[in-house]
């Protein structure tokens, strides 16, 4: 009996038929009653943690070198001993907020999930694994030709599930969020078409009508990571939904802005637009990198008018603390030497870099001028409540706050040959052993000698262990 051989027409129709059936997980529409609490900044502070020191963690972008610094800040965080409101703790237990974008959000996000295994496993199940080569197996799989030749389905799709199976055993952001606990973790994207930060918390869900709650903290972390050119966006379904669902009353407010308040008028006309599910139905997120690398615009925007606002207007920070973790590059200028005018390549990786390192730059100095600010405010006030005690009704703040900022940044290096090779480190998901060894060690060192993090341990630090 001879052998069955499928018509190469027959084949070629089944191999459309699989491609077609790849599809990306899409995020789900919102219920009317929400099955848990949605993932937003937990007000009441619990276990350990209190609102008086209230610390905020921002991880930057760049591959596996940002994970393994912010690795380094955290471990010398959770050896570093304090005294606050009577008790003995680390540092690492007074930490609110973490916001972090591309390698950043690897660290974090693993944190805010497994906060015990981050330091037993997150070293070598991440950090000093070749996730490059893990992915490109995956790519070359046979098993993944057909998915891949889906329009539904692509290789940031395969990177997703990898960093589900691999790194967050398939968690969602319910269990990023349960029981309220802190650090709270905000895990930052690009939206393609409007540039601006894109953040995975609910609030921001509502605007496309969608629960936060089951979408997997690997896809979250994948966008955030999605660098251009490399991997393929991370596609979000706009849910149709009544107004009163997606747009805050501040956002609704906010639209009438446009002379008083051009940030804020800007911020809700981007988001606004999703109101309209039919002529938007998808959102798509790039690397989060491209619109702040370093995680830092989350901060400042509470700072301005989220939480940290709001809990300043309470009275309850006393002590504020911003932890920029900047693990950025200085590449060797070679366009420069040459008289020969750039290829497609080098054009093309200048201007998805260049842009976002001088962006980088400008957003750190502007967290320390709304720092100064404060300070000086502050002082004018309580200058003026001196000279003047009898005065009626005197001018005053919710509270009075004393606010750091701590900039872990390889240029503070001193030793030139040392801070060289910092800088020249690559940006990528592969570094050797000794390479993760040595940004682990001077994450630390870099924490340690910054002369405002020296100044906030002068007045709650403790004798080390």
């Amino acid at each position: 009996m001879r052998p069955f051989r499928a018509p190469l027409g027959f084949l070629a129709a089944l191999l459309i038929v699989l491609a077609a059936c790849a599809h990306y997980p899409l995020n789900r529409a919102l219920d009317p009653v929400p099955a848990a609490p949605s993932y937003e900044f937990p007000r009441e502070a619990n276990g350990t943690n209190t609102n008086g020191l209230f610390v905020c963690l921002v991880f930057s972008g760049g591959g596996t070198r940002a994970a393994a610094l912010s690795y380094g800040v955290l471990e010398r965080l959770r050896a570093t001993p304090i005294l606050w409101e009577g008790r003995d703790k680390s540092l690492l237990d007074e930490v609110d907020c973490i916001s972090s974008v591309s390698g950043g959000s690897f660290t974090s996000a693993y944190y805010g999930l497994f906060p015990d295994k981050t330091f037993t496993d997150f070293r070598a199940g991440f950090l000093e694994t070749d996730v490059e080569g893990a992915l490109m197996t995956r790519v070359l799989s046979p098993s993944n030709w057909f998915r891949l030749a889906s329009p539904t389905f692509s290789r940031i799709d395969l990177a997703a599930e990898y960093y589900g199976e691999s790194l967050f055993a398939g968690k969602t952001f319910r269990d990023l969020g349960a029981g309220g606990r802190r650090p709270f973790i905000i895990l930052n994207a690009t939206n393609m078409a409007t540039g601006e930060r894109f953040e995975f918390t609910q609030p921001e869900f509502n605007v496309l009508g969608s629960d936060l709650g089951p979408y997997p903290v690997a896809r979250a972390v994948a966008a955030s990571s999605a660098f251009p050119f490399l991997l393929s966006p991370v596609s979000l379904k706009n849910h149709p939904a009544p107004p009163e669902v997606k747009f805050s009353r501040e956002m609704r407010l906010a639209e009438g802005d446009f002379y008083d308040n051009r940030r804020r008028y800007q911020w809700a006309v981007n988001r606004t637009r999703y109101g309209d599910a039919v002529a938007y139905p998808y959102l798509h997120l790039m690397d989060g990198g491209l619109a702040d690398n370093i995680g830092l615009r989350p901060i400042e925007d509470a700072f301005r008018r989220g939480f940290i606002r709001s809990l300043m207007n309470g009275g309850e920070i006393q002590k504020l603390v911003f932890i920029i973790v900047n693990a950025r590059t200085e590449g060797q200028d070679g366009i420069s030497r040459q008289e020969k005018a750039p290829g497609l390549k080098s054009v093309a990786m200048k201007t998805a870099t260049v842009a976002m390192d001088n962006y980088s730059f400008d957003t750190i100095e502007l967290i320390k001028e709304l720092r100064d600010q404060r300070r000086q405010t502050q002082g004018v006030l309580r200058a003026f409540r001196e000279k003047c005690p009898g005065a009626g009704a005197q001018p005053r703040l919710a509270s009075e706050v004393e606010p750091f900022v701590v900039n872990i940044d390889f240029a503070a290096i001193k030793d030139p040959e040392r801070r060289r090779y910092f800088l020249g480190l690559p940006t990528s998901f592969k570094l050797s052993r000794e390479q993760v060894e040595k940004l682990i060690s001077v994450g630390g060192e870099l924490l340690a000698a910054d002369p405002e993090f020296q100044e906030l341990m002068g007045q709650i630090g403790k004798p080390g262990r």
